[in-house]
């Protein structure tokens, strides 16, 4: 028996293919570049961590004597292979499941995809703990931000929001 498919149908679906590998291959290379403005020039990457959990902003009167939402803590776990690796926190610090951790000092930003996302950022490595993956670390990147932002009034001091976010943390060593 032979089959007697034209080969009208053949090619929308190879073309389909070879379409759906560009758009993800552009999707990728978007997704790996950073911003002048938080580039590491001349650091290598020691780990690319991805970030589930929340911005925390508490309720505090502003300069103008409004409330209004100030941001006070970041919680996320860190995870690499869909597996928990670690923990970020108030420091900012990033702790890694070997006991080594990384407290960070903000030296850049750039503004995220959308309003609702918290900025990419570039952190200098201000102190260390332990021993492990994260103590040579010398940069940090928070890049590929998704929501996290809280804006607005509130109308309690001293209340807490969280607000969910993601974002990959990439981790860099001078030399």
């Amino acid at each position: 028996m032979t089959c007697n498919t034209p080969h009208v149908f053949k090619r929308p679906i190879l073309t389909t293919i070879v379409t759906l590998s560009l758009s993800v291959a552009g999707a990728f290379s978007a997704l790996a570049q950073v911003p002048d403005a938080i580039a590491a020039p001349g650091e290598t990457q020691i780990a690319k961590l991805h970030a589930e959990g929340a911005q925390v902003y508490e309720c505090k009167v502003d300069a103008s004597g409004k409330l209004t939402w100030t941001f006070r803590e970041p919680i996320a776990t860190l995870m690499a292979d869909g597996k928990t690796v670690g923990r970020h926190y108030v420091g900012p610090n990033w702790e890694y499941s070997d006991g080594s951790a990384v407290v960070g000092k903000v030296t850049g930003n750039a503004p995220g995809t959308t309003a609702k996302d918290i900025p990419w950022l570039r952190l200098e490595a201000a102190s260390h703990r332990g021993s492990g993956m994260l103590s040579g670390v010398t940069t940090v990147q928070r890049i590929n931000t998704v929501g996290g932002t809280l804006g607005g009034t509130c109308s309690g001091a001293g209340t807490l929001q969280s607000e969910p976010y993601s974002a990959d943390y990439v981790f860099l060593r001078k030399g």
